[in-house]
């Protein structure tokens, strides 16, 4: 008898030490949980010439040291799930040329109007889906032209002290020299300028290198630099995806100011 007592009140113990450590160790009430993790899609895929999957190599891996939870995918149908979608701070767009269908292009524009952060460099976002203008409208500009090829050339910082460019200087480019069609309500944050030795009709031609817009609430980046992997052995070149990343996230930056250059001309 006295046995069994003692058996039920060791059991009454432990379960009284079993309570006590599960509220000792419970999150008090009202304590903050770890924030979820920001999440980025990554999609590559187009004319391989431009070495889509060598160049996201290049930035996903940084992505994720920076805390993002990273999906690479090389399937256009990752715009599709429309619920995923809206789950995203950003979307990283490596794909030249190619074609979209309606509903995938419909996918992406409308996580990017709903607030999600679209970036890219290059072709891959500035040089997609060319029959599509309301993407072309979406991004802010688009490619027409690369005069002379592999050429030396000089970017020029015009934001020097805007988050994505603090601290950089002109720099020099062994690359193609993007000539675009850009939409002059973007926020110009560097520029290149045309020598004319290739083709005199554009000399002294100042063209936009990388900017940014809104397109509803979502932030729009691109730079026309990475024509290949290496040319991200350049610093700046890769310092300044690096920053614009970030900033489409609404990780770091305000919501731009557009430069639209024809704004002096309406007082004249």
């Amino acid at each position: 008898m006295a046995g069994r007592i003692r058996t039920s009140r060791l059991l009454v113990l432990f379960a009284v030490l079993a309570l006590a450590a599960a509220w000792a160790f419970a999150p008090a009430a009202g304590a903050q949980q770890p924030a979820a993790k920001k999440k980025v899609l990554i999609v590559w895929g187009g004319w391989p010439g431009h070495q889509p999957k060598e160049t996201v190599d290049v930035f996903a891996p940084w992505l994720a040291e920076q805390g993002f939870d990273v999906e690479i995918s090389n399937s256009l149908d990752s715009y599709l799930d429309a619920e995923k979608m809206k789950s995203l701070s950003l979307i990283v767009q490596a794909v030249t040329m190619g074609t979209i269908t309606p509903q995938q292009e419909r996918g992406l524009r409308d996580a990017v109007r709903g607030g999600v952060g679209l970036a890219g460099w290059h072709g891959g976002l500035a040089d997609s889906f060319r029959a599509n203008t309301e993407y072309e409208f979406m991004v802010g500009g688009s490619w027409v032209a690369h005069p002379g090829n592999i050429l030396e050339y000089t970017v020029n910082i015009t934001k020097r002290d805007d988050p994505i460019m603090k601290g950089l200087a002109d720099f020099r480019m062994r690359s193609e020299q993007y000539y675009m069609l850009v939409d002059p309500g973007v926020e110009v944050l560097a520029t290149t300028t045309f020598s004319g030795e290739v083709l005199p009709a554009i000399k002294d031609v100042v063209m936009p290198v990388v900017w940014r817009k809104l397109y509803g609430q979502g932030r729009v980046f691109n730079s026309t630099l990475g024509h290949v992997a290496s040319d991200f052995n350049v610093m700046e070149a890769k310092e300044i995806v690096k920053r614009g990343l970030l900033w489409a996230a609404r990780v770091t930056g305000d919501d731009p100011k557009p430069t639209n250059p024809y704004r002096p001309l309406l007082g004249k």
